[in-house]
């Protein structure tokens, strides 16, 4: 008799269609923005393990904008938010403190959108 496991991963989306908190929203979680004020590295990685990601790929973002640019692109899709890459080049190009503050707020508000449901698959040879 052999079991197996087989690992869902179930994804449940807002349909809101914007993010739940502005650009300049600091004041709407101040931890956050006291956070990236003192440590703006270690609130980035926090941010990119929250979202499930490697916690070190933000530190690639010393040499160009593209794991901002991904992970942005990927919670607006996770998400249901409207935007383009476009968008999110232009809003971390000119604004990359705040863009990474927002991203952090979105996950606190909607971190528990992803559940993982696990089940046993039992079959007899």
């Amino acid at each position: 008799m052999a079991v197996q496991q087989q690992v869902t991963t179930v994804t449940t989306t807002h349909s809101s269609k914007s993010w739940s908190t502005g650009l300049c929203a600091c004041c709407s979680d101040v931890e956050t923005c006291c956070c990236a004020y003192w440590c703006f590295p270690c609130m980035q990685c926090q941010t990119a393990s929250q979202y499930g990601w490697c916690a070190l790929m933000p530190l690639l973002d010393v040499f160009c904008m593209v794991t901002s640019c991904c992970l942005r692109s990927s919670m607006r899709d996770r998400y249901g938010i409207h935007g383009s890459c476009c968008d999110d080049f232009c809003m971390i190009f000119f604004c990359y403190p705040c863009v990474w503050c927002q991203m952090s707020r979105e996950l606190k508000i909607r971190g528990g959108d992803t559940t993982t449901v696990t089940t046993q698959v039992t079959s007899i040879k």
